[in-house]
């Protein structure tokens, strides 16, 4: 290394060195694709899991289903019927393609939209797992699906 080098960036001394170094290799072993993939298929499978309890066999909205959105979510200016069906097509839809890694940002989005939804109108005591929710999804919006993805294969940003 030379002295412009070390001008340009210096290495802290002392415990503040060492953390530095620490970090520095700390993120070379967790990279961005990793942590894009496990957010991915994080979120993907709390959603798809809540579609599957709306639905018989594929997608089928069940009775049970209307009568939740009629009577516990109670959501204002969309019509039961057309609740019940949109968000269990969402809760199928959108984590497939974050599994795929395929429209990610779109599909990330639609699912934040989703969670402010629940947490303003559904639960709103919820709110801690709402925001670790918006965290794995915020973390896709910005950053993308990572190299393990069909956004990548495709070159979609």
């Amino acid at each position: 290394m030379t002295a412009a080098d070390a001008t340009r960036n210096p290495q802290p001394a002392g415990l503040r060195g060492l953390w530095h170094g620490l970090a520095g290799r700390l993120t070379r072993l967790v990279p961005h694709d990793a942590l894009a993939l496990v957010n991915r298929v994080a979120i993907a499978a709390i959603f798809f899991m809540s579609g599957r309890t709306k639905v018989e066999g594929w997608l089928t909205v069940t009775d049970s289903a209307y009568s939740l959105f009629r009577d516990e979510y109670r959501l204002p200016l969309v019509p039961v019927e057309i609740a019940a069906n949109a968000a269990a097509w969402a809760e199928h839809l959108f984590p497939l393609l974050l599994v795929l890694g395929l429209f990610t940002r779109l599909s990330a989005l639609a699912l934040l939209g989703m969670t402010l939804v629940i947490q303003v109108f559904v639960y709103p005591d919820a709110w801690p797992t709402h925001l670790s929710w918006a965290g794995l999804l915020l973390y896709l919006v910005g950053r993308g699906a990572g190299t393990l993805s069909l956004d990548r294969l495709f070159r979609i940003r």
